[in-house]
């Protein structure tokens, strides 16, 4: 009789699992800390957590960071390059919107950067 329990290839299961209790398969990556820190961000702002909000605030500072700025191009591009398939028009709107909320600031050269407050969240928070 057919059990879905048992392996059907002679090899046992507590070999071949991928959770077994020696692997860390649900460390905490290492990004998992910098979303944390922009989860809060985004909740002392009244914003709720998106993915979308996650990555696109993560690649501003990851620019500031690297001591770039990026536009809409820019954030759609670096996204894009994350495999992340959004389009240009979703990055924009989230774009505008966590403007309109003060998360981040529209500079004079059409680039996007984290808004002096957020930063002080941020710092806060780390």
């Amino acid at each position: 009789m057919y059990n879905p329990q048992l392996p059907t290839d002679g090899h046992s299961m507590a070999h071949d699992a991928a959770f077994g209790p020696g692997n860390q398969a649900f460390a905490k990556a290492p990004e998992h800390q910098g979303n944390q820190r922009i989860r809060h961000l985004l909740k002392c702002f009244g914003l709720r957590t998106s993915l979308i909000r996650l990555k696109v605030i993560d690649a501003l500072l990851t620019a500031a960071d690297n001591g770039r700025t990026l536009g809409v191009r820019g954030v759609h591009s670096h996204l894009l390059e994350l495999g992340i398939p959004l389009s240009f028009l979703s990055v924009r709107e989230v774009l505008k919107r966590l403007c309109s909320e003060g998360v981040i600031t529209l500079n004079n050269d059409k680039s996007y950067s984290l808004h002096e407050e957020a930063a002080k969240v941020l710092a806060a928070g780390a």
